[in-house]
């Protein structure tokens, strides 16, 4: 199923979303990689508050290529999500309600994504220079001395998106390979 969804992620909006549907995202996501990650999480250790706000918010593994000339930003592929778990349940906690990446996620991710109420989107990796044509803006925020890696603000627009595992931990990667061997 086709579904247009709007940031910030309500309840109503997750609790709707099923592993395999097909989503566009239009409103304000976050970049954040592996090092804007552990900054964040030792961050929150000592008590201090991540750099953005997490609640219903989305963050998308991306680190982005330079923007060409009158482009917003370069090539925007999403980024292996596993490398984020040690991380993620912790923004979960704090209020994350979605992800976007390419690849499988830990059982403490999806145990926390259950807890948490959360979903996990997939986007498609080596389609990075199509993916760009749906970011509108793009402004680093934070950690601009990661380069790629700083967290950046994007303003998109019917970004295109798998869920690959709901609030419930139904997992495309899972339930797609027994309909296959069916």
């Amino acid at each position: 199923m086709e579904i247009k969804i709007q940031t910030p992620l309500e309840e109503e909006t997750v609790n709707r979303l099923k592993a395999g549907d097909y989503i566009y995202i239009s409103g304000t996501i976050y970049t954040a990689r592996d090092a804007a990650h552990k900054r964040m999480f030792e961050a929150m250790g000592k008590g201090e508050n991540p750099p953005l706000d997490l609640k219903n918010n989305i963050i998308y593994y991306l680190g982005p290529s330079p923007a060409k000339e009158g482009q917003v930003i370069g090539s925007a592929g999403p980024t292996t999500s596993s490398r984020m778990d040690k991380y993620t349940p912790l923004l979960l906690d704090n209020g994350l309600k979605g992800m976007i990446g390419k690849g499988k996620r830990s059982e403490s991710v999806i145990e926390s994504m259950k807890k948490n109420k959360a979903v996990y989107f997939a986007a498609v990796g080596g389609a990075g220079a199509l993916l760009s044509k749906c970011i509108q803006s793009s402004e680093v925020i934070a950690y601009d001395d990661l380069g790629t890696e700083a967290i950046r603000k994007l303003e998109v627009e019917n970004l295109p998106v798998i869920v690959v595992i709901d609030k419930e931990g139904n997992n495309l990667y899972e339930t797609a390979v027994e309909e296959f061997k069916k």
